[in-house]
């Protein structure tokens, strides 16, 4: 079992409705309970932030920030794990927050180069009401959490996945100006094509070991099998050619696509249009065909199989955080995703607003209520 990763202690400044917070936390199961709007899904928010990206809800920074504040937030965490202790802190300062120039890290007091050193420390995975619409919803939300499964595992995915992402909008302005430089085009195509192809095989690697462990699932459990895939042409090809073989195909395409691109006013072609695939196993089903307790039973069951995964792959286990996750299930599954989270030996953390929902993790777990920019201890 992977040794636990888990915050001692989490500090926030003008973040949402908390003006200053300060809170001890302990490994395993912390409940936070308050009513709607009290700020339970905030504290979630600040957690999800000592990770690479925008957080849970992918909010602007000023958003972030409290309205009665100067325009900025910090949050600060300690952790403990295989290391040691490890103390992480990021946010912004007032003026940075209209610019959404990146906000600024520091490990152990010291500035980081970028947001992925945190992924050296800690692995955060969450499950959102939001996303209770994932098999229904549009490809972009299916690629987002692909994407954010991707880089619990392989902390280089986030910087491949900006670095297209960057090309891709260069190539669009490029079409937009009606420019027929050639070589300003072949340059940008080829950078897409290199970024793309791996983003492309990370994905394809993700998929592989995810199914491979969610093969360990109980086939009648309360929490179904997914028989889970890729639709996309880099995404097919990575698993049957060389990858060198791949890129050149996709510079090709995207070089004999710029005509029918510039008509349609952007990039066609390529990871930005793939899609994550789901079925129910047991069913036979595509999920989005299933009622919505069966989508949010395959839902859970990916996101326990992929934490499991982060932990056997990078040897710590991540934090996981579950929105509202009690009120969506009913007795059976929720004494079953009790049970699991102990064995899984992660720190999860869970909101609700009925304490009794929680009633059989008294003396497991750590209860907090959350009262409008305030927090106390229950034990």
């Amino acid at each position: 079992m992977p040794d636990q990763t888990y915050i001692s202690k989490l500090t926030l400044t003008n973040f949402r409705n908390y003006a200053a917070l300060s809170i001890d936390l302990r490994p395993g199961a912390v409940v936070f309970c308050g009513d709607n709007g009290a700020g339970k899904t905030n504290l979630l928010e600040a957690i999800s932030l000592l990770t690479p990206g925008r957080g849970l809800r992918r909010a602007p920074y000023a958003d972030i920030a409290r309205e009665d504040g100067d325009g900025g937030f910090a949050l600060h965490a300690r952790l403990d794990g295989p290391e040691g202790e490890v103390e992480i802190g990021t946010g912004i300062s007032g003026g940075d927050a209209i610019g959404e120039g990146g906000r600024k890290v520091r490990i152990n007091g010291a500035a980081a180069r970028s947001a992925e050193e945190m992924l050296e420390w800690l692995r955060v995975v969450w499950l959102t009401p939001a996303m209770d619409a994932l098999f229904t919803g549009p490809a972009g939300d299916r690629r987002r959490f692909l994407d954010r499964l991707v880089l619990a595992i392989d902390p280089g995915h986030g910087q491949r996945a900006l670095d297209y992402e960057k090309a891709m909008r260069g190539r669009n302005r490029l079409l937009a100006e009606g420019s027929r430089d050639g070589a300003w085009f072949d340059a940008i195509e080829t950078q897409m094509a290199e970024t793309g192809v791996a983003m492309a095989a990370a994905r394809a690697e993700l998929v592989r070991l995810l199914a491979a462990m969610i093969e360990r699932l109980p086939a009648t459990g309360p929490f179904p099998q997914a028989d889970i895939g890729l639709e996309g042409v880099l995404e097919s090809e990575v698993a049957t050619m060389p990858a060198i073989d791949v890129e050149e195909r996709f510079r090709r395409a995207l070089a004999e696509g710029r005509l029918r691109d510039r008509a349609a006013g952007r990039t066609l072609d390529g990871p930005h249009r793939s899609d994550l695939l789901v079925r129910h196993r047991p069913k036979d089903m595509p999920a989005e065909l299933c009622s919505t307790g069966e989508q949010k039973a395959l839902l859970v069951g990916i996101v326990l199989s992929h934490a499991r995964l982060t932990g056997e792959m990078s040897g710590m286990t991540p934090v996981l955080l579950l929105d509202e996750i009690a009120a969506h299930l009913d007795a059976g599954r929720r004494a079953a995703l009790f049970a699991i989270l102990e064995e899984l030996n992660c720190q999860t953390f869970m909101t609700g607003t009925d304490t009794a929902l929680f009633s059989s993790l008294a003396g497991r777990a750590q209860f907090l209520t959350v009262d409008h920019g305030t927090v106390r201890s229950d034990d």
